[in-house]
C-alpha cells in the first residue's frame, strides 16, 4: 500500500513542495484534485524530507490539502510497434484521438548505450537534398545540428528529410511549436506516406514547461527500444533552443544561481546528455539525431548553439531558405565519400564548392563596377546553375544522380582543363556532349 501525503507546503509555477520519506530523484508521483481530476509530476529536487515536484501542468486548481501517492518509478513510455503513426504528448498520453498505446514500458532519461557495444560510423544517411547527401553527408550513427534563426524554413527541412530516408523508424520530437507547425508536421506524414513509419512526441508553445523537458527523452528512450530491435532510426528534434529554454525557466523558479545569459551551469551536460544517445550497435540497430537549433538573434556564440557545437559531429548552416555551403560542416563525411560511394564523389563535391567560392569574388567584382574577364563570366553562369540545381532545398536527387548533374553543370560551364579534377576521373566521367 503506498502512502498518502496530504499537505503541501509550498507553490510556485509548476513547482510543487512536500515533505516525503523514501523518495528518489525522477519519481514520478500522482496528484489527485479535490475536483476528480488527477495530474502527474516527478521528484525534481531533495532536500532531506523535503521533496520539489515538478507538476505536469500549471498548479493553478491545486489545493493545499489535495493527495499525492509517489509511485515508486521514474517517467516511462511504452514502446512497440502500435507506437508507429501515433502521436503523444510531454506527458506521454495520445493526442491523435486514437486507442491507447500498447507496449512495454521503459523508463526515459536512462544513461546512454555502452560505447564497448557502439561501431564506428561508416553507412551512408540518404535524404535526396544535394547540399547534404552530396556536400556534408549525414552519416548513420551522427549527432548534428541545423544552426538557423526564427522564421527559417527548418521544420520544412525536417520534413523533407524525413519523407525521403532510408531508415527504417523517424521519431520526431517537436518542442515549443504553434500549432501551424504541429498541423504541417501531421499533414506532411499523411500526404508522403511516411506516417506508418513515423512517430510524434509534440509539446505545444501552449503545454506546461515540464512536457518540453520530457519530448526529447521519451523520443530517443523509443529510438533506442527500435534500434535495439534492429532498426536504423532517425530522430529529428525541434526546437532545442525552446528545449534549453525550458531548463532555464525552470532553474529559475527554483532559485538557481544562473550561469551564462541566465541559463544554468549544467547546460552542457543537459544538451549532451540527449545528443550522445546517437548511436551505431554492433550486430542491431542505430540512432542518427538530427536537431534544429535556433540561434537567437543569429548570434553563433550563444550559450545553446555554443554548448552544441562541442557536442555535435559537425552542423548544418540553414540562412536565407538554403543550406549555406561554406558554414556547413559534416566531420564524419570522410568515413564514406569516396567508400560507401562513388569513387568521384570528393573530386566533384571540392571542385564545386572551390569553384563555387571564386564565383562570389566574381559578383563582388561585378558589383562594384570593375570589368570582368571571361572567367568571371563563366564562374557567374556557374553560381546561377550552382544554386539552383544544387542549393535548392526544394529539388530532390538520389546521390548519384547529384553526382552526375555536378559533371554536368561544370561541363555546361568550363573546359575539362579548368575544373581541377585529376585526368582520370575526367576521362571516365566527363559529359562529352556538353564539353565547350
Amino acid at each position: 500500500m503506498k502512502k498518502i501525503y496530504d499537505r503541501i507546503v509550498d507553490m510556485r509555477g509548476n513547482l510543487l513542495t512536500v515533505f516525503a520519506k523514501g523518495i528518489s530523484l525522477g519519481e514520478v508521483a500522482r496528484i489527485y484534485k479535490s475536483d476528480g481530476r488527477s495530474t502527474y509530476g516527478s521528484a525534481l529536487r531533495i532536500e532531506g524530507e523535503k521533496i520539489t515536484l515538478q507538476c505536469f501542468e500549471n498548479t493553478r486548481g491545486i489545493a493545499t490539502n489535495d493527495r499525492i501517492i509517489f509511485l515508486g518509478h521514474q517517467m516511462r513510455v511504452k514502446c512497440g510497434k502500435a507506437l508507429l503513426g501515433r502521436r503523444l504528448n510531454g506527458a506521454a498520453e495520445p493526442i491523435d484521438q486514437g486507442p491507447a498505446i500498447v507496449g512495454d514500458e521503459v523508463p526515459i532519461g536512462s544513461p546512454s548505450f555502452n560505447p564497448v557495444r557502439r561501431i564506428i560510423p561508416r553507412d551512408l544517411v540518404r535524404t535526396n537534398i544535394p547540399m547534404i547527401d552530396v556536400f556534408n553527408c549525414l552519416v548513420k550513427s551522427q549527432k548534428i545540428p541545423i544552426f538557423s534563426i526564427a522564421g527559417e524554413p527548418y521544420n520544412q527541412l525536417l520534413m523533407r528529410i524525413a519523407n525521403q530516408t532510408n531508415a527504417d523508424v523517424v521519431v520526431i520530437a517537436g518542442m515549443g511549436l504553434r500549432f501551424d507547425d504541429y498541423q504541417a508536421f501531421i499533414d506532411n506524414a499523411e500526404q508522403s506516406g511516411s506516417l506508418e513509419k513515423t512517430v510524434m512526441f509534440i509539446h505545444r508553445a501552449t503545454d506546461p514547461a515540464v512536457e518540453c523537458l520530457l519530448v526529447p527523452d521519451m523520443a530517443l528512450a523509443c529510438a533506442e527500444e527500435f534500434a535495439v530491435q534492429d532498426k536504423d532510426v532517425l530522430v529529428l528534434l525541434t526546437d532545442m533552443t525552446a528545449f534549453a529554454d525550458a531548463i532555464k525557466e525552470i532553474a529559475i523558479t527554483m532559485d538557481q544561481v544562473p550561469s551564462n545569459r541566465g541559463y544554468p551551469g549544467s547546460l552542457y551536460s543537459d544538451l549532451a546528455a540527449r545528443y550522445e544517445k546517437a548511436v551505431d550497435i554492433d550486430g542491431s540497430g542505430s540512432i542518427t539525431i538530427i536537431a534544429v537549433t535556433t540561434m537567437p538573434g543569429g548570434d553563433v556564440t550563444h550559450p545553446i548553439p555554443d554548448n552544441t557545437g562541442y557536442i555535435t559531429e559537425g552542423q548544418f548552416y540553414l540562412h536565407d531558405g538554403r543550406i549555406d555551403p561554406f558554414g556547413s560542416l559534416s566531420r564524419l563525411k570522410q568515413q564514406v565519400i569516396g567508400k560507401v560511394t562513388r569513387e568521384d564523389h570528393g573530386d566533384i563535391a571540392n571542385a564545386q564548392i572551390r569553384l563555387y567560392a571564386e564565383s562570389k569574388k566574381a559578383r563582388e567584382r561585378q558589383s562594384m563596377g570593375f570589368k570582368l574577364s571571361r572567367w568571371d563570366e563563366k564562374l557567374l553562369v556557374f553560381s546561377e546553375l550552382f544554386e539552383q540545381r544544387m542549393m535548392n532545398l526544394q529539388v530532390n536527387y538520389t546521390l548519384e544522380e547529384a553526382l552526375d548533374l555536378g559533371w554536368e553543370t561544370l561541363a555546361e560551364c568550363f573546359d575539362s582543363n579548368e575544373v581541377g579534377i585529376k585526368r582520370s576521373l575526367l576521362d571516365k566521367y566527363w559529359p562529352k556532349n556538353l564539353s565547350q
